[in-house]
């Protein structure tokens, strides 16, 4: 009795270590698993933020150089002057593509399941980020007439730390100190890109030209810049909006509001005949548009992904593509100053992207 009993235990033994051992095999299967989906994840972050970098750069690069020049280009009719009737022009056809998107995906959404696509913010909620979005682009404009060129590149510079310190009043983030450094150093490789290079077409007289004027207006643009990003965060959180949803409501407040300013000014006639009568103008209030429409997309998904911090990055090293641009075109020399910036500031800013995609 006592051998079969030892024996009994034995086998007892033996399949308790073979069941061990299978779930030892298990756990190393699901574990090997995991690691192949936590590096999937993260090599298909990386390639959604790079998307977005690079989405939002040709956007902007090529939205810019055409604003530049439907600006100060000299038409048939004389120069263009109303840049109110610019951001009314840009908010007519995203308004548009924003809509046929949304009204698309619910019906595509309504046929297949009966049910709308995602929940839906009260139209109030997109009026802040539209009327500081608004307020932003006129004091930018603005300010144009009050300060010099290097005056407006130290502010479009500075713009990382107040969006940092808006999320932290408005939505209680909080930002490692890493996050902190990664800004600062990213601020002074930008100014020092932009300001080892002066513009073409810009006298130097003007350097002494800024005015208390002008200081208070790039003010209210980096405040209402700022907050306008992390409102936009704020919704997509607190109603889980997609981003077609959060282009078409910023976008009908955007055009009720400088549509109000255009007729009560009486540009919106004055500045369409303009339009209407000049090809050229004509081809670059279109273009203008288009690429206006196609950077709101990349901004509202970059918002909604990886947040108005980065965000506020990408477009902050916009400003040494553009100058590189603004090289190729006018074949101005780029000096080693600029060359040292610009790896710098890219370095900081690929070093970010490869983070994110860790976390």
């Amino acid at each position: 009795m006592s051998t079969t009993s030892g024996k009994d235990v034995e086998v007892g033994n033996s399949g308790s270590s073979l069941i061990s051992l299978n779930e030892r095999t298990n756990e190393k299967g699901n574990s090997k698993e995991k690691e192949k989906g936590v590096m999937y994840m993260s090599a298909n972050k990386r390639l959604k933020l790079l998307f977005c970098f690079f989405g939002l750069q040709l956007s902007y690069i090529l939205w810019g150089v055409v604003q530049e020049n439907l600006m100060t280009q000299q038409y048939e009719k004389g120069s263009f002057k109303s840049s109110a009737f610019c951001v009314f022009g840009n908010r007519f056809l995203a308004l548009f593509i924003s809509l046929g998107i949304v009204l698309v995906r619910k019906w595509h959404s309504s046929g297949s399941s009966g049910n709308s696509t995602g929940s839906e913010a009260p139209y109030y909620q997109y009026l802040p980020s539209s009327l500081s979005n608004s307020i932003s682009s006129w004091a930018q404009y603005e300010a144009l007439k009050y300060v010099s060129f290097p005056t407006q590149v130290l502010s479009k510079s500075c713009k990382i730390i107040p969006v940092m310190l808006v999320g932290i009043l408005l939505n209680r983030k909080s930002y490692p100190i890493s996050e902190y450094i990664e800004a600062a150093l990213i601020t002074a490789g930008v100014t020092a890109f932009t300001l080892s290079e002066p513009r073409p077409g810009h006298r130097l007289h003007e350097e002494n030209q800024d005015s208390m004027i002008g200081v208070v207006l790039l003010c209210l643009y980096l405040a209402c810049d700022s907050f306008t990003s992390q409102w936009q965060s704020k919704v997509y959180k607190s109603f889980n909006v997609d981003q077609f949803q959060m282009m078409l409501g910023v976008n009908i407040w955007s055009m009720i509001l400088t549509g109000i300013t255009l007729l009560h000014s009486g540009e919106f006639l004055s500045s369409l005949a303009f339009i209407l009568a000049d090809s050229s103008a004509l081809l670059h209030m279109t273009v203008l548009s288009i690429t206006s429409a196609t950077g709101q997309l990349f901004i509202y998904y970059t918002i909604k992904e990886f947040g108005p911090v980065v965000f506020t990055i990408i477009m902050t090293t916009r400003q040494i593509f553009s100058l590189f641009v603004s090289c190729l075109l006018y074949a101005h020399p780029l000096r080693w100053m600029g060359w040292l910036s610009a790896v710098f500031v890219f370095g900081v800013v690929f070093n970010r992207i490869y983070r994110k995609g860790t976390d």
